[in-house]
């Protein structure tokens, strides 16, 4: 018979605060967008300064500069105002920012390389794509489920609770909330990849649930008193909303970038790849420590405070931001270092699990890291997508990625005699001369994906 006992165990946990929420949306945003709301963000918060800019002369009186803090105060609150009616919200009456993916790939493509890229069952796939069909630009999901399972295959006998258990693991896909059918569903559904143990999150998940509308009015005392909650768990609960997206899918856009500014750059010094983030494109910021100064001992000034605290914030966001750069561009380059000596055909196949075990860190974090980040290499630029490729077999038992199979057969069809062009099972067979196992359809797909037309037609071509 067991017996009740008590075990005392040491253990380690990464609780979600709401900074590291920040430091992980900032993670989506390429080089241009994240300095523009650094920009923005210099222009609102006066706690915030750039570390190279010149000395401004000092005043003469402590007095002069406490009176040009609260005039900065209160021009701040009136911008704020003004925004406010402009609309957008975020959960404490400011508008939302969103700065949109420019990578050209659209929610609905982005969605379905993870698709591909996750664990996903062919069953599952099938329905994870009827799903993606139907979910809006703002990320969420417009058909009811009965409505997705009535647009499958009905001989394949797919069911109402399979349609429920894909949704929920679409909506754990990049960017977080995506596949919700409400604004409480797709907050809550954010703040579920938070650990258990994060300040505020249960409260934080029965606001969303509950009371978003006493949220969007900002009537925090009825919370309060309705709640039974203090004004420190309150705030806990409300910055954790207040990080999440209520619009996730505009996140991911089909906008073109008009510009590519490599994120890191790779480099091959005494027999060693080298990788370093670049240093432009994004300011240094710092604290304003002549208004920090005067907040010391004093209880005033509450929006200074919370200034003070969000410039904090950002700062260290960004410094986690480059630090995870850092260790998903490492895992690739050594991942891929074949790729950097040898080209295409050496590609190895890489999967976004890979990466996320070896730096112990989410498949969806490594999305958010690997979209509309740009790698500069002596082999060019890459965006961080493409060095990921599925596993393909091959007879001596060591995987092949699709990139490097596609590249064999772009270089197969290019040194073929143009009078007598290779078919798609003539490729397929030579590549199976070569150790690859690859189906003739397969072959078509690539061949496809890579605008190279079918023989009859490049036998036309060459006629």
């Amino acid at each position: 018979m067991l017996k009740p006992s008590l075990q005392l165990k040491l253990g380690q946990s990464l609780t979600m605060t709401p900074q590291l929420q920040q430091a992980i949306r900032l993670l989506q945003l390429p080089v241009l967008d994240l300095n523009a709301q650094i920009q923005d963000a210099l222009e609102e918060n006066i706690m915030l300064e750039m570390e190279d800019l010149p000395d401004v002369p000092q005043t003469s009186s402590e007095s002069t500069a406490e009176v040009e803090a609260i005039r900065a105060e209160d021009m701040w609150q009136q911008r704020t105002a003004e925004r406010v009616q402009d609309g957008g919200w975020n959960g404490e009456g400011r508008p939302f920012q969103e700065f949109a993916d420019e990578s050209g790939q659209s929610l609905r493509e982005h969605l379905l390389w993870q698709l591909e890229m996750e664990h996903f069952t062919p069953r599952q796939a099938l329905i994870g794509e009827a799903i993606v069909d139907s979910i809006n630009d703002d990320g969420y999901l417009e058909a009811e489920l009965d409505e997705i399972l009535g647009s499958l295959d009905a001989s394949a006998g797919f069911t109402l609770d399979e349609v429920d258990e894909t949704l929920k693991l679409v909506q754990q896909l990049d960017p977080a909330g995506v596949g919700a059918r409400t604004i409480s569903e797709c907050i809550i559904v954010q703040l579920q990849q938070l650990e258990p143990s994060t300040p505020g999150l249960e409260l934080a998940t029965q606001l969303a649930a509950e009371h978003l509308d006493l949220i969007a009015s900002q009537s925090f005392g009825g919370l309060r008193r309705d709640l039974r909650t203090t004004d420190e768990e309150l705030h806990d609960a409300l910055a954790l909303i207040k990080a999440c997206n209520p619009k996730p899918g505009l996140a991911v856009s089909p906008a073109t970038a008009e510009y590519v500014i490599p994120d890191v750059f790779v480099r091959k010094i005494d027999k060693r790849w080298i990788v370093e983030i670049s240093p432009t494109g994004i300011p240094r910021l710092s604290v304003n420590q002549q208004y920090a100064n005067l907040l010391r001992g004093s209880g005033d000034h509450a929006v200074l405070r919370s200034q003070l605290q969000e410039a904090r914030w950002l700062i260290r966001s960004l410094e986690i931001r480059n630090e995870t750069l850092m260790k998903v561009a490492t895992c690739i380059v050594k991942r891929q270092t074949a790729f950097l000596e040898h080209g295409d055909e050496a590609m190895k196949p890489m999967v976004l699990r890979d990466v996320a075990e070896e730096v112990g860190m989410h498949e969806s974090t490594i999305s958010r890291v690997t979209t509309n980040k740009y790698m500069h290499t002596p082999r060019g630029v890459f965006e961080f997508k493409y060095f990921f490729s599925s596993h393909l077999s091959s007879v001596d038992g060591e995987d092949q990625s699709s990139t490097s199979v596609r590249a064999r057969i772009r270089k197969l069809i290019g040194a073929e005699n143009p009078a007598k062009p290779l078919s798609d099972s003539k490729i397929a067979n030579m590549l199976a001369d070569q150790g690859v196992t690859v189906a003739r359809r397969t072959v078509a797909k690539y061949r496809e994906a890579m605008n190279i037309p079918s023989s009859s037609e490049r036998r036309k071509r060459s006629a």
